[in-house]
């Protein structure tokens, strides 16, 4: 059984920093590209960030470029998101996605979220 489960989420101020991680199981990691999408309160679901299976290449939304690096440890099965420069408008749930294959062509699994809130 695919499991994703993201941590790290919480309150931090505008201007901070966070890492969120998600750890993966029930597949074969190393396989697949993995991403992040986030939704903000009230609003449609956004793609922040994807990652290749192997770690050498990565995209961004132009909303987080520069401030969010994606990044996965295959031996620990572990895809992380170090988040930057926070703004409120990043108040989102962030949620990992398993992608269909080597790279961002779709997703299949998803966790259940882990909350970030940006605000003084």
């Amino acid at each position: 059984e695919v499991q994703l489960v993201e941590s790290g989420g919480g309150l931090v101020q505008p201007g901070g920093s966070l890492r969120l991680s998600c750890a993966a199981s029930g597949f074969t990691f190393s396989t697949y590209a993995m991403t992040w999408v986030r939704q903000a309160p009230g609003k449609g679901l956004e793609w922040v960030s994807g990652i290749r299976n192997d770690g050498c290449s990565t995209s961004y939304a132009d909303t987080v470029k520069g401030r969010f690096t994606i990044s996965r440890d295959n031996a620990k099965n572990t895809l992380y998101l170090q988040m930057n420069s926070l703004k409120p408008e990043d108040t989102a749930v962030y949620y990992c996605a398993k992608a269909l294959d080597w790279w961002i062509h779709g997703m299949d699994y998803w966790g259940k979220g882990t909350l970030v809130t940006v605000s003084s």
